[in-house]
């Protein structure tokens, strides 16, 4: 083949490409294009919630939607909670399936190319929960979880934007320690955010999670019976008293990585099935779909289906629906406003950049291809963009007005100030890599 017309490396049909570095820049775009979108939301919720028409707001988001099917089924939530414990599970399950991408195909799948983005997760929820509860001794310290989370979306917004300069093992770098603190940050609501468990229920939930494992081991390709364990596996943990929407991230953990048919023998077996109905019956079309379908993986399926569904419809409903709050001083908790700014901003790039220089040092982990200590500074920025997962996070951890207003307020004015800082830092280092 003519090199000028031959695809780039990233472009070709090579395992890595396609695997890893493909999958990574869809997902990035996506993301990017639906940071857009939830900032849109948060905008509108923002200027609705100081409006005149203030009220409207807690209305409608504290009307109560109930769901009764016999004495079996009894759901009595307002408008806010279905949003952030029914549509969040879609987030959580497209994290999963990121999760699972890792590790299976992507960086995580190398534990030495893993352990430095790992290693900086680490530190970016280690200093600022840390920084968080020495701003609130004595007072709202159950909000220490709050800074721990990184917004994948926003975060790869601003690498994005900060132009196509920005080396690729950057990009993957931070992807990488997102998904990480992503973990963390799930392991984080699990274990300290669930109240009065009742085993029973808990018990149902690990029988659904159990049934849908089976399943796939014996290879049942339908997605019904897997939506069937995740419904009722949801409905198990919201009753047993755990945070429902993680049930997503169980079920993206679930999903086969790995496609039913060999990619490399797709030409090979259509010209069969063609050949095969030119002979035979009509059915052999379906087979073909089928097999096409199939082709690839059903966590590659799921996630192109349901990327788009989540950045552009569910994120920015979340956002709408838990981004108004009042911009005003009266019954701010200064401590909790600071704590939640300063570990985000300050803390997230202090745990970052010095967990990611004593991996370095210590040979933990090397620092990716053409990456500097700039890039790694504003991937530490960048990491204190904490909207989605943080505004999840304080709603679970306040149940008073005031302290979750100064927690959602903090978490604002850090994400711009830290999605600032880390654009002006990464187009710093780009320029000078440049010269």
């Amino acid at each position: 083949m003519n090199n000028a017309l031959r695809p780039a490396y990233s472009a070709s049909d090579r395992p890595v490409p396609r695997r890893v570095i493909q999958p990574v820049r869809r997902f990035m775009a996506v993301e990017t294009a639906g940071g857009v979108v939830m900032l849109a939301g948060a905008i509108i919720a923002l200027i609705w919630a100081n409006s005149p028409w203030d009220a409207s707001y807690v209305r409608f988001f504290e009307t109560p939607i109930e769901l009764r099917v016999g004495g079996v089924i009894d759901l009595d939530l307002t408008v806010h909670e279905w949003v952030n414990d029914g549509l969040m599970s879609l987030f959580f399950l497209v994290v999963g399936l990121e999760i699972k991408r890792q590790l299976v195909h992507g960086e995580l799948r190398d534990r030495r190319a893993a352990a430095l983005p790992a290693v900086a997760a680490l530190g970016g929820m280690i200093v600022p929960a840390a920084i968080y509860i020495l701003f609130n001794l004595g007072g709202a310290t159950d909000g220490f979880g709050v800074p721990v989370a990184t917004d994948i979306a926003f975060a790869v917004g601003v690498v994005t934007l900060a132009g196509s300069r920005v080396p690729l093992g950057v990009r993957i770098f931070i992807l990488t320690l997102a998904v990480v603190d992503d973990i963390g940050g799930i392991v984080v609501i699990a274990v300290f955010y669930a109240e009065g468990v009742s085993f029973a229920w808990l018990g149902a939930a690990v029988a659904c999670i159990v049934g849908a494992y089976v399943s796939r081991r014996l290879e049942v390709r339908s997605l019904v019976p897997y939506l069937a364990f995740g419904t009722v596996c949801w409905y198990s943990l919201h009753s047993a008293g755990v945070e429902a929407a993680i049930v997503g991230v169980v079920f993206g953990l679930l999903a086969p990585a790995h496609p039913f048919h060999d990619p490399s023998r797709f030409g090979e077996r259509i010209e069969e099935a063609v050949r095969h109905f030119e002979r035979t019956d009509h059915n052999v079309p379906v087979e073909i779909a089928t097999y096409v379908r199939e082709v690839a993986s059903p966590l590659d399926r799921v996630e192109h289906h349901l990327t788009p569904w989540v950045s552009f419809l569910i994120v920015p409903i979340f956002a709408l629906a838990n981004a108004g709050v009042s911009v005003s001083t009266a019954g701010l908790d200064v401590d909790v406003f600071a704590g939640v700014a300063a570990g985000l901003v300050i803390g997230k790039i202090v745990g970052i950049v010095s967990f990611t220089w004593l991996a370095v040092r210590f040979g933990v982990g090397r620092l990716p291809q053409r990456t500097g200590w700039l890039h790694i500074l504003g991937v530490g920025a960048a990491g204190g963009i904490g909207f989605t997962v943080a505004l999840f996070v304080a709603g679970l951890s306040f149940d008073d007005a005031d302290l979750l207003r100064s927690a959602k307020l903090g978490i604002l004015a850090a994400s711009t100030t830290a999605g600032l800082l880390a654009y002006a830092i990464l187009r710093l280092a780009s320029r000078e890599e440049r010269h």
